[in-house]
């Protein structure tokens, strides 16, 4: 019997093989454009590339920073606390991440814009959320909370709870278990969330481009330079935000594989 079905698995390992490369390669196939469809002698940055380089380098680091301290005990508390009413919880962090982006920003805009009365009330001690770099991280913390809070509540949902029950019996507070047994049994997966995070918080275009097309970050300029210059302005961003965004999911997901699990 054991010969039977290792031969079935056999006889089916080929056509899967190719199946599976058949789709690969049509998922692949639009990004040889970025090697083949461009021009590479004549390969430059458009005017005012490089500072929305640096601005979707800066606020995106900043919105991460947020997601990761404001998403964290959120995450944590929806993997360990459970009611009721959860399901309302994950309703709501879910409502961001489903709705539109552009339908999100324009209810962004709609509540902090200076005519609305939370905008109103902001302004009067100097926040302005419409077109600036505040709304620009706004943006971009609205468009990777989500992603982040749901990773993260998976990964601090794999953590077994003995482990955190044989720390409080041995006399560590509940914060001196979270530093000391929960985070480092849910780094792999709370990386991943990061790294998920950064790349939506880099990547977003909807809701950036209704709530702060300035200051210009990468997605919105790349949209700019289509319009304004044509096909061939775009390649040299695009470039530019795969080497900044792609980099870090690879390699997380690299060292989770060789990793040995504890």
């Amino acid at each position: 019997m054991k010969r039977i079905g290792s031969s079935r698995s056999l006889s089916l390992e080929a056509p899967l093989l190719l199946f599976s490369l058949a789709i690969l390669a049509i998922l692949i196939a639009p990004f040889s454009e970025m090697f083949f469809g461009l021009d590479w002698q004549h390969l430059e940055f458009a005017p005012n590339d490089l500072h929305a380089i640096r601005t979707s380098l800066v606020y995106s680091g900043t919105a991460l920073l947020l997601c990761v301290l404001l998403g964290t005990p959120l995450a944590w508390w929806m993997a360990r606390r459970r009611y009721r009413w959860s399901p309302i919880v994950d309703a709501l962090i879910l409502l961001p991440l489903l709705t539109p982006p552009l339908a999100l920003g324009i209810l962004l805009a709609s509540f902090f814009g200076p005519y609305a009365s939370a905008g109103e009330f902001l302004s009067h001690w100097g926040l302005r959320l419409v077109n600036t770099a505040p709304a620009f991280i706004m943006a971009q913390v609205y468009a990777a909370m989500p992603y982040y809070v749901l990773s993260a509540r998976a990964a601090f949902e794999g953590v077994p709870t003995d482990l955190e029950e044989i720390s409080h019996t041995l006399g560590k507070s509940s914060l001196e278990t979270f530093w000391l047994v929960t985070l480092p049994m849910a780094r792999n997966g709370l990386t991943a969330a990061i790294a998920l995070a950064w790349v939506r918080a880099m990547g977003e275009f909807g809701v950036v481009l209704i709530v702060a097309y300035y200051p210009m970050g990468i997605p919105v300029k790349i949209y700019q330079n289509l319009e304004d210059i044509g096909l061939s302005a775009v390649y040299p961003l695009l470039w530019v935000f795969f080497l900044v965004a792609i980099p870090l999911p690879l390699w997380i997901r690299l060292r989770s594989r060789r990793q040995v699990p504890l």
